[in-house]
């Protein structure tokens, strides 16, 4: 794979604090300059492009200390991690270990190492702080940074909101045009949707992506519509168990029946989010199996 381009993007209106670090189309990470310190959410897939990001962030940072957050322990979002210093203190939610300690940590990164040789240099770092409950705060003089628990698209999810910038890191929480639920568990779909109405509830100004390379606060609005409207849809089938099986590549139950799809969207972004529909659509059909309202 060739290098991926790596540059510093911002947003309309939002504050110069808040700097969006994007690795091409594969994803965003966001750093936010406090008066006390510096916080990256998020470190990238690999360490060079970690490193590569921190070189571009050095005058921005301007010698105070880095803080690092981990969203969630997707290989996008963490495997850069190596590139930090050992005195970086690197924060996440305490369901990150678990997901660390699974096996299928280990072999993820076997089978991405056997893919692609920018891999080959990824090594399993961890965080050096979690905490457990809903919320951890960060107080950086002139900015708060709420870290919230925002499960459901993993059990480890934290998305991080800036009362003063009325601002939301929603990061894979929050998905253009659709985020993918954890499992098939109706309690992993109700989670996501609860985390969704969460974001939605705080009345952000801006609301930022890891995907989607937006940061338009309608986008939470549609990401509910959306499972809304697959709610619905769910609720009319008849003999679910007979038609779960590849409903979601018939008419009325693809993904461009529930939102819109941009037309200049790459076909292997479009195949992915489709296996996302497809994910949500199944969870949705066992909360339906279940009699779970997951809204």
């Amino acid at each position: 794979m060739a290098d991926i381009d790596l540059e510093l993007v911002t947003y309309e209106g939002l504050d110069e604090r808040i700097v969006v670090v994007r690795a091409g189309d594969e994803v965003d990470s966001v750093f936010v300059l406090t008066e006390r310190f510096g916080v990256l959410v998020d470190t990238l897939a690999t360490p060079s492009l970690c490193a590569r990001a921190l070189k571009l962030l050095t005058d921005r940072l301007n010698n105070r200390p880095l803080v690092v957050i981990n969203s969630h322990m997707d290989w996008d979002h963490y495997w850069g991690n190596a590139a930090l210093g050992a005195r970086t203190q690197i924060i996440a939610h305490g369901e990150a270990i678990k997901r660390l300690r699974d096996p299928n940590t280990a072999q993820e990164l076997a089978e991405k190492r056997s893919q692609e040789a920018r891999f080959r240099e990824v090594e399993i770092v961890p965080p050096t702080m979690t905490f457990s409950g809903r919320t951890m705060s960060l107080h950086g003089g002139d900015l708060t940074l709420e870290l919230i628990h925002t499960p459901g698209h993993t059990p480890d999810h934290v998305a991080v909101w800036i009362p003063e910038l009325c601002t939301c890191l929603a990061v894979d929480a929050v998905e253009n045009p659709i985020p993918e639920v954890w499992s098939q568990s109706p309690d992993d779909l109700r989670k996501l949707c609860l985390s969704l109405t969460q974001i939605r509830d705080l009345h952000p100004r801006h609301v930022i992506l890891a995907h989607g390379q937006t940061a338009d606060p309608e986008i939470v609005d549609r990401n509910i519509d959306y499972f809304t409207r697959l709610r619905d849809a769910v609720r009319g089938l008849r003999n679910v168990p007979r038609v779960a099986e590849g409903l979601s590549e018939r008419p009325g139950f693809q993904l461009e029946d529930f939102v819109t799809v941009s037309p200049n969207m790459l076909l292997q972004t479009r195949a992915f989010y489709q296996r996302c529909h497809k994910s949500n659509l199944n969870a949705a059909i066992a909360a339906h199996a279940a009699g779970v309202d997951f809204l």
